[in-house]
């Protein structure tokens, strides 16, 4: 174009425009910042957008327009000499910068249009290009999201740096939690405010005494001032001085832990000793897992971050913050001995991920060496030791095993040994899960946690015994019916009559009571099939209960129907009548906040359920139809791996599973399981992001166990088909199976 014109452009911009204007720029800038972050979700998420995401591209370009709205520089290289960068943070920023932009144009090549977002399937391709190889022990897509997630660190302590350089200047307001908080606390000798920043009145001091490293840290917690970007600088250029005889100071030890126990929540300090590598000079261990990502669809966070939010988890209860979402853990927490105990435990329990051996076995090991180094015994050592080992049990076992099998209760009892293991168990499960990501924390795993720590705690505090079962199914059956006090007594022992003694055991009185009135109502309609929708909001379920004559592929028909009407099946309990009818309850995962919308959904299922029962939906519209894979489930393989047990039950055989999840696939084995003529006892559905761990209680139908070698190996092999096919199918290929099940 137009030389001239275009000087004048910018000159008209720059005198009449811009003038004048800069701080409110700025403040519209960062707004837009924020609120893309709060679309776009945080740095740390395991599907990230290379674009918008925290950390990413755009976080950098805002860099730029604002320095270049404020200096009028051309190039970013110029605010080094401006003093807003040093060379340090400048050849950061490059890094940066070079590295997201090679992932964003490797997304576009592959894909042939537009593509920001750095999906799991995404990941594997764009790290092939980019050179990363496995290892023995790591993918070479874990290797690069590592890397992606360091830069993406980087350029928030570039955003950091930068904004508190514009306040410094007053271009930007000071932050508004900081306005908020004038009333503080007086500061140490030593540190000084700073633009309503905690900053260190002189360096030369501060460095004459490693301890400071850590000191300054907690007065941040202390005071509730967030720390100076100068006072971040100062520390992550002398980490050096966090060496092995600093690591083995008593007195820093204290310090350290006194930042996870006295000071109010802990999570902030450790976030930013994370960012700057106090954490991992402090505690070596911790490097490796700085930034590195699970490559999985269950955890949404680095580890590194998963740990850091667990602890987090910990205060918020203990602070009565999320105590009403999790009663249980809140009353036992008082109890806990040993505060010191489960922080840093909580802090540690995956540290040894990444690595060759089972993470939980490894990180054990590693508490072993490093509780000492922080002033353990030797008994609180082998207690974070055993918890980092047991630290999946509670979880496991609650959601994967039958609850109400007095055999899964032995065992598990038989693992935590006494009341106060179980304790800090049931806390640091509880803070795990919920640390994993949104969403995956609900009601209904705290109902099961809540369920295996009442049935565990018996036979820790004295127990019952086989021989006092009868008598408890007598005293249940009493229970009942004196809550139908107002039932016909002819009519109530009719159909107390009707159930077997281990219902009584498993089922709670107040859902007893919803089936004896569903069975009334549907004898006295002369109903073959009836339904009933209950609501649990607190568990984020919705439990349907389900009344129709026996069948062999009664549940397989059931999650057929389930799977069709879009209804994710949690868990499923299974019990039959002495008449010949089944009473099967099934959960699934509530979709509405509004109980009258998640009914309604539910009646919609229940009509799926109906029609598939009665025919009128035929069986070829429920089977043999593969809802296609979601795009990022297809960046996992998970071989079927399936385990037939006879020593997880006294009455049942336990069939286990692990293989990748889909649509349709519990009715697939459920069918699987029908077709080898075994009958179905109950069965725990649960999901761990694109994985399923599923169990299945049967017996042969004659009710007995499966002992035989050859017939044992015939279920391995036909459920190993029936996934395998089912895959195959959601994935659009053809099947090595062309059979189609019959009506």
């Amino acid at each position: 174009g137009e030389a001239a014109l275009a000087e004048k452009l910018d000159q008209r911009l720059w005198d009449d425009l811009f003038k004048g204007t800069e701080r409110a720029f700025t403040e519209a800038k960062l707004e837009e910042r924020d609120a893309r972050h709060e679309k776009q979700g945080e740095r740390y998420m395991v599907e990230p957008n290379v674009k918008e995401g925290k950390g990413g591209l755009r976080d950098l370009q805002s860099l730029f327009w604002i320095a270049k709205y404020l200096h009028r520089v051309r190039d970013v290289s110029d605010l080094v000499a401006l003093g807003m960068f040093t060379p340090e943070e400048f050849s950061t920023f490059a890094k940066a910068e070079n590295f997201l932009w090679a992932v964003r144009c490797h997304l576009h090549l592959i894909i042939g249009r537009p593509n920001d977002q750095l999906t799991f399937d995404m990941q594997v391709e764009v790290a092939q290009r980019m050179g990363y190889a496995d290892t023995a022990a790591r993918r070479g897509v874990e290797i690069f999201m590592q890397e992606y997630f360091r830069h993406a660190t980087s350029v928030g302590d570039l955003t950091r740096i930068f904004l508190t350089k514009l306040e410094a200047t007053q271009v930007k307001s000071e932050p508004l939690l900081q306005r908020l908080l004038r009333r503080r606390k007086t500061l140490k000798q030593g540190y000084v405010e700073v633009h309503g920043r905690l900053g260190i009145a002189d360096p030369k001091t501060f460095l004459a005494d490693p301890l400071n490293l850590l000191r300054l840290f907690e007065e941040g917690l202390r005071t509730g001032l967030l720390i100076h970007p100068d006072a971040m600088l100062l520390v992550s250029a002398n980490i050096r001085l966090i060496d092995e005889r600093m690591r083995n100071d008593p007195a820093a030890q204290k310090l350290f832990l006194d930042l996870l126990l006295k000071h109010g929540n802990p999570e902030r300090a450790l976030r930013r000793m994370n960012e700057l590598g106090v954490l991992s000079a402090f505690i070596p261990e911790f490097e490796p897992i700085v930034a590195m990502m699970h490559f999985n669809m269950y955890h949404h966070y680095t580890v590194d971050e998963h740990l850091i939010r667990s602890v987090g988890n910990l205060y918020g209860i203990e602070s009565n913050k999320i105590a009403d979402e999790h009663p249980l853990s809140a009353k036992v927490l008082p109890e806990i001995e040993d505060r010191e105990v489960l922080y840093l435990t909580l802090l540690i329990h995956d540290i040894a991920k990444g690595r060759k051996e089972d993470h939980s076995i490894a990180g054990a090991k590693v508490a072993r060496a490093l509780c000492p180094r922080l002033g353990f015994s030797k008994a609180r050592t082998e207690l974070v030791a055993w918890l980092i080992e047991e630290h999946l049990t509670m979880s496991l076992t609650a959601q994967s095993r039958d609850l109400s099998d007095r055999k899964t209760i032995e065992m598990f009892a038989n693992t935590v040994q006494t009341m106060d293991r179980m304790r800090y168990l049931l806390i640091l499960t509880v803070c795990d899960i919920r640390a994993v990501g949104p969403g995956v924390w609900n009601g209904w795993k705290g109902q099961l946690l809540r369920t295996l720590y009442y049935e565990t705690e018996p036979l820790l505090t004295g127990g019952f015994s086989k021989i006092d079962r009868n008598g408890r199914v007598e005293g249940a059956r009493t229970e009942i019916s004196e809550m139908l006090s107002d039932w016909d007594a002819e009519e109530k022992k009719r159909i107390l009559g009707l159930h077997f003694g281990p219902y009584f055991l498993s089922t709670p009185i107040e859902n007893q009571i919803r089936h004896m009135n569903m069975i009334r109502e549907a004898d006295r309609k002369k109903e073959l099939i009836s339904t009933e929708i209950h609501t649990r909001e607190f568990e984020a379920i919705t439990e349907i209960n389900i009344l129709a004559p026996d069948h062999p592929k009664l549940l397989s028909i059931i999650a057929a129907a389930c799977s069709s009407a879009g209804a994710n099946i949690v868990d499923a309990k299974i019990h039959t009548t002495r008449d010949g009818r089944a009473l099967d309850t099934i959960f699934i995962s509530r979709e509405h906040d509004k109980n009258e919308d998640e009914i309604r959904r539910a009646q919609r299922v229940c009509k799926m359920i109906n029609d598939a029962l009665t025919g009128e939906l035929p069986f070829r519209d429920l089977f043999g139809k593969y809802p296609k894979f979601k795009r990022s489930n297809k960046a996992f393989s998970i071989p079927p791996v399936i385990h037939v047990n006879n020593d997880l039950s006294d009455e049942f055989t336990v069939i286990e599973l692990e293989c990748l999840d889909r649509t349709g696939m519990l009715a697939d084995i459920t069918y699987a399981i029908a077709e080898l003529n075994l009958n179905i006892g109950s069965a725990q559905i649960a999901t761990f992001g694109e994985k399923a761990i599923d169990s299945f209680y049967v017996t042969d139908l004659l009710g007995d166990k499966i002992v035989s070698d050859g017939r044992i190996q015939k279920i391995i092999d036909a459920l190993t088909s029936a996934i395998k096919d089912g895959m195959q199918g959601a994935k659009g290929e053809t099947a090595k199976s062309e059979k189609q099940p019959a009506a």
